[in-house]
């Protein structure tokens, strides 16, 4: 009862809506903006009681074939195959700026070791 009275309710309020939005369109501002959601608005009212209807219809069909009660098979899992190794591959600081700069963070970093000891 509650799915049917949330249904009649969501279709009463977007009949409202596009009530409000025609008024839009007949008025002196109004747009063809304004006529479009007065055409969408019923579909969304009408959405929720055509899920209701949809899930019943599943519902009932899946009791009809007996498959109701059963759960869904998971899925298969793929196998995944194990990353390949890296080479080892040795940094260098090629660029002469690059490696001053990192020799200046290894002294900060050194510096803050030894002020936190």
């Amino acid at each position: 009862m509650a799915i049917i009275a949330t249904c009649l309710v969501s279709l009463l309020v977007c009949c409202g809506l596009a009530w409000w939005q025609w008024d839009r369109f007949t008025s002196a501002n109004g747009t063809f903006q304004n006529l479009g959601y007065v055409l969408q608005w019923p579909l969304f009212g009408l959405f929720p009681a055509f899920m209701f209807w949809r899930i019943r219809k599943l519902r009932l069909k899946a009791e009809a074939d007996g498959t109701a009660d059963e759960k869904p098979k998971p899925a298969p899992v793929a196998e995944v195959p194990a990353p390949r190794p890296r080479p080892d591959v040795k940094v260098t600081d090629e660029d002469e700026e690059l490696a001053a700069y990192n020799r200046y963070l290894r002294e900060l970093n050194a510096r803050d070791q030894q002020a936190a000891e």
